[in-house]
């Protein structure tokens, strides 16, 4: 996955790097949500909840062209996103087993 920074539209905040961001792609338990919004969804926006490699929850919103993701915004997960994404990886699992 290829990823656009070229004039990011926001500045990481705290201790959240743009490797954060980028390993949050690749976590193997990733919730990508598809906009629910009208605003949202006609340009093309997405959501994405996941880890870093260094255990910070990162919530993304990006748009893609298929070949590179332009996030527009990102920051850590709150403690209800937290309890969003460990639900979902529970439920996950289960269906595993």
């Amino acid at each position: 996955m290829e990823f656009d920074w070229n004039n990011p539209s926001f500045a990481p905040a705290g201790e959240l790097t743009q490797l954060d961001v980028e390993e949050s792609f690749e976590d193997a338990f990733v919730v990508r949500l598809l906009p629910d919004s009208a605003r949202f969804a006609g340009q093309s926006r997405y959501f994405n909840l996941g880890h870093s490699a260094r255990g910070v929850g990162v919530l993304s919103l990006y748009r893609t062209n298929g070949k590179q993701v332009r996030v527009i915004f990102a920051r850590e997960f709150l403690q209800e996103e937290q309890f969003f994404y460990k639900r979902r990886v529970t439920q996950l699992l289960d269906d595993k087993s």
